[in-house]
């Protein structure tokens, strides 16, 4: 094909945007290459979950390893948090976990989302090391001690309430200072009772609630806690289960009351860990429930609720659009969750916004800024019909691009020296009826995952491709041979 077009495109946020859950306690990582090919499109973050507890007794050790014990009979009975630990920070290796998921994340077209347990007594050594740390990995999300109004997690029980939301504050302030590219998450209870207007713990966190910049609350309509020291059985003391209207009521007034302390400011609101727990509601009524919970944001349409956390991809217990199989862990089985979640990710309302522009002149100068904010190619393809063949070729010119394309709503993509990307799998469930014009959209983060302090001044938020070219397209519209 010759002679085509491309048109400038810029990507912006969704009303509602989704990221998710990849690896925890419960789980561990799964590449995104995987990911992308079961749900069909890129997440606007990954959420990945560490701790850093630099001044414990057998750190860097996982705990559940370090301190392995036959009386440990809930998940966070240990001396420190039980997920893998964050192994940068003061004299740390940036070669390790979880920056190399890190990187993986960012080449896939998907910002990062690191949660992050800390012990609250490391001095700001500790902290400025951590903050530096993210300078690299553009537009990106810290969440600081999440929960931090619950009492199972470490730094609760070595803190008073007040200490840990001062640690939130001092820890922000640093981001703000060493890491400009970070937006901080304050994760609290928030309003957990309807009939009471304050939230939990109010007085202490009020100035965390003033200072950060995105405000959450984790709202499962449905846990079961006690996994895996035991089994959820009705009539059980370690899981519950909620309306999912009830918990749609308690995560808006969570933000009313938010606003309130703040003034009336508006932030962005989250929830940062959001599912139903097969557990307790079986593998059907987890997707009913979630796809209950989405109608109502789309329907409201909720305009204060910027998006969510999906927790999580794979799971260890029933918490995930995949479990882990026992017989191997790099083995995920499907749940039906899976399918209504794809569902709901691939609707307009939760699907990042394109907008395109005037007409692109070669050489292009493409700009990666996040998932949120950037700059492409649109380009134009007339199809006669379904195809029966689709590709996209990149000649020697252009083969080393780094690049995340959209088509018929199905995204893909291609690592540097990769040289033809079947385009088939964007009819396999959405196969075109007539003949059509559809635009191949693409974009180009960092193939290294991070950004390059040598491009400009705003380096840190923002990352340059230039493609010299148009790539080819071989599109043909019945078999090779009838």
């Amino acid at each position: 094909m010759n002679n085509l077009k491309a048109f400038h495109v810029t990507m912006g946020p969704a009303k509602c945007s989704v990221d998710l859950g990849v690896g925890s306690e419960r789980g561990s990582y799964v590449n995104q290459d995987y990911i992308l090919q079961k749900l069909g499109r890129p997440h606007r973050a990954i959420n990945l979950m560490y701790c850093y507890y630099p001044l414990d007794k057998g750190w860097p050790v996982r705990a559940s390893i370090a301190h392995a014990s036959d009386d440990v009979s809930f998940a966070w009975d240990y001396p420190y948090d039980d997920y893998f630990p964050y192994m940068g920070g003061l004299n740390g290796n940036l070669q390790d976990e979880p920056f190399n998921f890190m990187r993986d994340v960012r080449r896939h077209g998907q910002d990062v989302l690191l949660t992050l347990t800390i012990d609250p007594n490391v001095s700001d050594d500790h902290l400025i090391a951590i903050a530096k740390d993210l300078t690299t990995f553009g537009r990106m999300f810290l969440r600081i001690n999440h929960e931090a109004t619950g009492d199972w997690f470490s730094f609760n029980k070595r803190c008073t309430y007040q200490e840990v939301a001062d640690f939130f504050v001092r820890f922000h302030k640093i981001i703000k200072d060493y890491a400009p590219n970070v937006k901080t998450i304050l994760c609290i209870g928030g309003i957990e009772d309807l009939e009471k207007e304050e939230m939990e713990k109010e007085e202490e966190f009020t100035e965390a609630v003033r200072q950060t910049d995105i405000w959450s609350v984790d709202k499962y309509m449905a846990l079961h806690w006690g996994w895996p020291y035991d089994v959820a059985e009705r009539g059980g003391s370690t899981h519950k289960r909620d309306t999912v209207e009830k918990i749609y009521n308690l995560t808006k007034r969570s933000y009313e009351r938010f606003s309130y302390l703040c003034g009336g400011i508006q932030k962005p609101m989250v929830m940062s860990e959001f599912n139903a727990d097969g557990d307790v509601t079986g593998p059907y009524d987890q997707a009913k429930m979630i796809r209950e919970f989405c109608d109502m944001v789309k329907n409201e349409p909720a305009s204060w609720f910027s998006g969510f956390t999906f927790y999580q991809f794979r799971d260890d217990g029933r918490l995930g659009l995949e479990i882990t199989d026992p017989n191997n862990n790099e083995v995920g089985i499907e749940q039906p969750a899976m399918k209504t979640y794809k569902d709901i990710i691939h609707e307009d309302y939760f699907k990042p916004s394109m907008t395109v522009a005037e007409e692109a002149t070669f050489p292009v100068t493409l700009r990666w800024g996040g998932s949120e904010d950037s700059t492409g190619l649109s380009i134009p393809l007339h199809f006669d019909g379904n195809p029966h063949v689709a590709e996209v070729i990149f000649d020697d010119e252009i083969k080393d691009l780094n690049l995340m394309m959209e088509l018929n709503g199905r995204w893909f993509y291609k690592a540097p020296g990769v040289k033809i990307i079947d385009l088939m799998p964007a009819f396999f469930e959405k196969p075109l009826v007539d003949a059509c014009v559809l635009d191949l959209k693409l974009f180009a983060p960092p193939a290294s995952g991070e950004n390059d302090p040598s491009q400009g001044k705003d380096w840190v938020v923002n990352y340059y491709t230039q493609i010299k070219k148009c790539p080819d397209f071989r599109l043909r519209f019945e078999p090779i041979e009838l």
